[in-house]
């Protein structure tokens, strides 16, 4: 189990330095940037932030993933998840003032959901994913997904009225329920298999490479042959709108790479300096919180960037400043949770929520 948690958190390190890398990008870089490093660093988009969301998921069915419960042991977890949902909710809502793209408020909201299913088996989950897919692709059939969305500039205009909240938090906001929960729900299957099996490892990799391959393949193709523009634009669509390609590639890619990182924990898991990386993994809030305050002031000082002002309209920084700029942070972050963790068992804000929540 204890070699199975840290493959678990290695992947959740990995998300982090993902993270880094497409929000200081967006913020500061471009993301139509065609040269050989801001080609790699537009690898990173969409894949990382639903790694993330997949492995949030995997983190709530490792807290419950006994076989059997009595009903107030599953009235305690129940109420857990629902008091840490609401902290994310209301954390994500307070960090959305600064920072539009914040994607707490959506795990709050996922969380929120997710605690109704908990003790559901494991099969259910996948049904439930693709039930969340569905109906996103339902409602885009009454509902244009520009509606509310001032996307030159990726700004939401209503975000604060009823309907524009509404709108963005179940259909069409970074990460909107519908259709994003299905990365959850993925997560918690995931969490309910026997990852110290190398059999399962290999098949959640080749069912994910068989994926990721048929999607990437598909888009290729699809790019040199005659084909309707609006078929073009479905098949090729990347994060905004979340289509069912973009999903089933980031599926495929999530999957090899938790496969990945679980046969690293494996094999490696008893290591220091594994350890020192998964106590990296295990400090995801506190590290997504101080990236976006104190990562993004520190870059715009060294950037010479006014935070005040509209970036889109200031010019962009090179890949390669990104690039070493995330690494950087990264190296801070990694070093912080290990000094950290020398003295507590959670993150700052991880034992912040803890004692509020349970």
């Amino acid at each position: 189990m204890k070699q199975r948690i840290i493959g678990f958190d290695l992947a959740r390190a990995y998300a982090i330095f993902g993270m880094f890398i497409v929000n200081f990008n967006m913020v500061f870089g471009s993301y139509k940037d065609q040269t050989i490093i801001g080609k790699f660093l537009s690898l990173f988009s969409g894949n990382s932030s639903t790694v993330f969301v997949m492995l949030a998921g995997m983190g709530i069915a490792l807290m419950t993933n006994r076989s059997e419960y009595s009903n107030e042991e599953k009235i305690k977890l129940r109420n857990t998840i629902l008091k840490r949902a609401l902290f994310l909710f209301i954390a994500g809502l307070l960090l959305n003032i600064i920072w539009p793209a914040d994607i707490l408020h959506f795990y709050g909201c996922y969380m929120f959901i997710i605690a109704f299913t908990i003790f559901y088996d494991k099969s259910y989950f996948l049904k439930f994913a693709t039930l969340s897919i569905l109906i996103f692709h339902f409602l885009i059939f009454f509902i244009p997904y520009e509606t509310g969305w001032y996307l030159e500039k990726f700004q939401y205009k209503d975000f604060y009225t009823i309907n524009g909240f509404i709108r963005n938090t179940f259909y069409n906001g970074w990460n909107s329920i519908f259709p994003w929960i299905a990365y959850f729900f993925l997560g918690m299957f995931l969490g309910r298999l026997n990852w110290t099996e190398i059999k399962v490892q290999l098949k959640m990799f080749l069912i994910g490479l068989s994926l990721y391959l048929t999607v990437n393949i598909i888009q290729i193709v699809s790019q040199h042959i005659s084909i309707p523009q609006e078929l073009s634009e479905f098949i090729n669509a990347d994060y905004l709108p979340p289509f069912l390609p973009f999903m089933l590639s980031t599926f495929g890619f999530g999957l090899m790479l938790i496969s990945g990182f679980m046969y690293l924990g494996n094999k490696i898991g008893g290591s220091q300096f594994a350890k020192n990386f998964a106590s990296t993994g295990q400090m995801t809030l506190t590290h997504y919180v101080s990236h976006v305050t104190i990562g993004m002031m520190i870059f715009s000082i060294l950037a010479g960037k006014d935070l005040s002002k509209d970036l889109t309209l200031q010019q962009p920084k090179e890949p390669l400043y990104v690039l070493l700029f995330s690494i950087a942070y990264f190296v801070f972050s990694y070093y912080f949770s290990k000094l950290w963790t020398k003295k507590f068992k959670n993150g700052p804000l991880e034992t912040l929520m803890r004692k509020i929540s349970g």
